[in-house]
């Protein structure tokens, strides 16, 4: 349904109840800054709102690909997540990927790979399970046999081993913390090189149900407050794991629909919060994956050409409320771009376009037909026909073993 029109009316404002807190006065700010967009798009009613600048996007990635600016020397540990948010946007936006720099960005990934398994924030640095996952589902977006031949198997199994837990949860690195988060990273990397093997995920699905709380999302750890990003990864590893009906389904999909604002479309992380752009995608994201496990469990109520949540309604917000002019994507309207809400932004933008696959595919493209992005895979967040490359790649080639080398006599 490419050209399609924008969401109707009946968009509802915070009722603070003459009760007026810090949550409540924020909300209201952003509501105001909202509305006057809103108005704007009203009163002028040209399309060139409802225009993805993606050739603007598309400069603004290339550029940060290459070169960063001095502000960006907070994120020296997480420079895999920086090719994986800008090769993303890009493989998103359908812009080609030239040879020269696929094979660049696998040099440096090979640089980023610790000797002992596992690739750090940089070169040198210590292995991670964080920039482990961004720098494999690089590697897959590169989709070349260079790029993955670049992962060390033998040595990426065995660090996940090390990281593995009695519980079955991982620690995101050695010494460091445990949460949902983790388990994803390891589930994914691991299922997409073709290691997805009973004895390093024995208990881990159990361990992620136990996140799932009273509000019906998933926390960090058991116990903790439910947030988006953690119940993507919860959902997303436990869809990896077959294991999904561990969790109560229908209390999860309260708490997710939950989280689309009423006014703005867009998505808050969690309960009380303000919209962010990136939550187009950990939220949203969250639906295909539970609306595949509810018709797998016979649910006749599922529609068939759209998603559980308003899908013109969070377009809208990206693109009236997210783009920079000068290129790039963000959290709300004030806010400054960056490669992350620029990865998200769009990532979300392509689930709220394309619903289903093969023969069940609807389209719901709302302003011009230029504005269809390419779809990406709700469990990887990389597009579909790459996550099928490297699992077919990967699966030519045996689990690595991890029995020590036998050494000449």
């Amino acid at each position: 349904m490419a050209g399609a029109s924008s969401p109707p009316g009946g968009r509802r404002r915070l009722q603070d109840d003459g009760v007026r807190t810090a949550t409540s006065v924020e909300q209201a700010k952003v509501e105001d800054t909202i509305q006057e967009i809103f108005d704007a798009y009203k009163k002028n009613h040209n399309t060139s709102q409802l225009v993805l600048q993606r050739e603007k996007h598309v400069q603004y990635l290339k550029k940060g690909i290459r070169q960063l600016s001095q502000a960006y020397e907070c994120l020296d540990a997480s420079r895999p997540w920086l090719c994986y948010w800008i090769l993303h946007s890009l493989e998103l936006l359908d812009e080609p990927l030239p040879e020269s720099l696929g094979s660049d960005v696998c040099e440096f990934l090979n640089k980023c790979q610790s000797p002992q398994g596992g690739f750090g924030g940089g070169p040198t640095q210590l292995p991670h399970l964080a920039p482990t996952y961004a720098a494999v589902s690089t590697l897959c977006i590169v989709g070349t046999e260079e790029a993955y031949n670049v992962i060390n198997r033998k040595k990426l199994l065995e660090y996940l081993h090390m990281l593995k837990q009695p519980n079955g949860s991982f620690l995101m690195h050695v010494g460091g913390e445990v949460d949902v988060r983790s388990a994803y990273c390891a589930v994914a990397v691991a299922s997409l090189t073709n290691m997805l093997t009973p004895e390093l995920f024995a208990g881990t699905a159990e361990w992620i149900a136990r996140c799932q709380n009273w509000e019906g999302g998933i926390g960090g750890v058991p116990g903790m407050e439910a947030h988006g990003g953690y119940t993507f990864c919860g959902m997303a590893a436990l869809v990896i794991l077959k294991k999904e009906h561990l969790l109560n389904l229908r209390s999860l999909l309260r708490w997710v629909t939950g989280r689309q604002m009423s006014f703005e479309g867009g998505f808050q992380g969690r309960c009380n919060k303000l919209v962010d752009g990136c939550y187009s995608f950990w939220q949203a994201g969250v639906l295909p994956l539970l609306h595949r496990a509810l018709h797998a469990r016979g649910d006749t109520a599922l529609s068939m050409t759209h998603w559980l949540f308003d899908q013109l309604a969070l377009q809208e917000y990206i693109l009236l409320c997210c783009q920079c002019p000068a290129g790039g994507l963000l959290d709300k309207p004030g806010k400054s771009r960056d490669f992350y809400h620029t990865c998200y932004c769009l990532s979300g933008l392509a689930i709220a376009q394309h619903f289903g696959s093969g023969e069940l595919h609807h389209e719901m493209v709302l302003g011009v037909p230029e504005n269809r992005l390419q779809p990406t895979h709700p469990v990887y967040n990389i597009v579909p026909e790459k996550v099928e490359s490297a699992m077919m790649y990967f699966l030519q080639q045996p689990v690595p073993s991890l029995e020590p080398e036998a050494t000449a006599e």
